[in-house]
């Protein structure tokens, strides 16, 4: 692989919507990796029992409303991108974060598997998650609410 390929892959991964890039050819690895603007899109939203269908109704493995409960008010962070939402880093592992839990910025929230590249995505300042939408292994959609959070 000669500098202007790598030039290629380069531009390739900073025009699209990739993060991580690995690749392995005739002995030579190389690893490509961009920190996203995108990898938290985040919305200001509430969160009701009884939502309409624009607003977010939790059905996630976080802690669910029951009607009558009260409010969630948060920041929503969506998927960047389409693929399998994973809570942890590996099968059975424990999940990254869990409902309550206070995370740092940069911390990683989740993996987003797209192609068979694995995208972390990570929180873009100091968060506590408030509910979590996804289960582990589902499928998730471009702008498909992810968590409920609010600044730590």
């Amino acid at each position: 692989m000669n500098f202007k390929e790598i030039q290629d892959l380069i531009k390739i991964l900073d025009e699209s919507s990739l993060t991580y890039l690995e690749l392995e050819q005739d002995g030579l690895k190389i690893i490509l990796k961009k920190e996203s603007e995108k990898a938290a899109v985040k919305e200001q939203t509430s969160v009701s029992p009884l939502s309409s269908p624009e607003q977010i109704i939790s059905t996630g493995s976080g802690g669910g409303q029951e009607a009558g409960e009260q409010q969630l008010e948060g920041e929503v962070i969506k998927s960047p991108l389409v693929g399998t939402f994973y809570a942890g880093p590996a099968p059975g592992a424990e999940p990254f974060v869990k409902v309550g839990s206070k995370v740092k910025k940069g911390d990683t929230l989740c993996i987003i598997e797209a192609m068979k590249l694995m995208n972390e995505i990570e929180a873009e300042q100091d968060l506590v998650i408030l509910d979590i939408f996804v289960q582990d292994g589902q499928m998730v959609e471009y702008g498909q609410p992810l968590f409920c959070t609010s600044q730590a």
